[in-house]
């Protein structure tokens, strides 16, 4: 073999070896990128799994807690309509009567606080409470966790090479969790 031929051979050799490494690195990054948005998906699966456990278990909840307090739910209402009354009333004269109101009715409660010194329905009411605020813990992390493999991924798509592999991967960059605005807001129950 003559020294141009084993020039010619190193050389396409070299090229080669060259172009399976490219090659390589382009199916590692696509497959990074590809790994990246399936991250993102199962993230976004477990906080609709943590959503849907708030909307299946509150209402569950709620109802039970209804079934518990019925025997308490016009004291209930009493307070909440005196409360509202104070806050609505315009003058002192008016204050004075609804605070009046409320003092009647708690004088009510504590009748039965004491005539009944552990309610049933004051356990549940603990206990919806409590499983609202897992729900919402539960939701927070998921989130959290969620935005965070957003922001690997979004940041990974605007890097030179990042975003050639999301383009040959046909991935886009995924939309943080922002809770809006009417949402900022801490949520209300009602009875």
């Amino acid at each position: 073999m003559s020294k141009k031929m084993k020039t010619i051979l190193i050389i396409v050799g070299v090229v080669v070896l060259v172009g399976f490494m490219a090659f390589g690195r382009i199916i590692a990054g696509y497959n990074r990128v590809i790994a990246m948005d399936e991250n993102v998906k199962g993230k976004w699966a477990q906080v609709e799994n943590q959503l849907k456990r708030r909307y299946d278990l509150i209402p569950n909840l709620v109802e039970t807690v209804k079934g518990y307090a019925k025997h308490e739910k016009e004291l209930f209402e009493n307070i909440a309509q005196a409360r509202t009354l104070y806050f609505q009333a315009k003058d002192v004269k008016d204050k004075v009567k609804a605070s009046n109101q409320l003092e009647g009715v708690l004088s009510r409660l504590l009748f039965l606080q004491e005539r009944y010194p552990v309610l049933k329905a004051n356990e549940s009411f603990l206990k919806l409470q409590d499983s609202l605020e897992g729900t919402e813990n539960r939701i927070a992390v998921e989130r959290k966790r969620y935005n965070e493999s957003v922001q690997i991924l979004n940041t990974h798509i605007r890097t030179f090479f990042g975003r050639f592999y999301a383009m040959i991967a046909s991935v886009s960059s995924a939309a943080y969790y922002e809770v809006p605005e009417a949402e900022k807001a801490a949520p209300k129950v009602k009875f």
